[in-house]
């Protein structure tokens, strides 16, 4: 063994700002477990009643775990996932179906 421990980014679910009592589900995950995520990307859609939220990814990686899935409920804090990050993503200049959103956390779209 190389003693090598691979360190995961959480995608935890930020502070809304939203009524305590209003619940909050996982609508929609825009990548899944294996696929690689750019940091900032749009990666996971958030419901509170009317409104949506993106969360985006911490770290340029490896979508590796969700925990958070569509229709479960989650509350800010809550980790929905994990990302393995990678020393290089080689981007490129072609968008590579990249799924590039507004981008931080907890970004409202409507």
């Amino acid at each position: 063994m190389t003693g090598f421990a691979m360190r995961l980014a959480a995608v935890i679910l930020p502070e809304l700002g939203t009524d305590p009592d209003m619940p909050i589900i996982v609508s929609h995950w825009y990548a899944g477990r294996g696929d690689d995520v750019w940091e900032g990307d749009r990666l996971v859609e958030i419901s509170a009643g009317p409104l949506t939220f993106d969360v985006a990814a911490p770290a340029t990686g490896r979508l590796v775990e969700i925990r958070g899935r569509e229709d479960d409920p989650v509350t800010p804090g809550s980790i929905l996932g994990y990302v393995a990050p990678s020393e290089e993503q080689d981007g490129g200049d072609e968008d590579s179906g990249r799924n590039r959103g507004t981008g931080g956390q907890g970004d409202v779209t409507r």
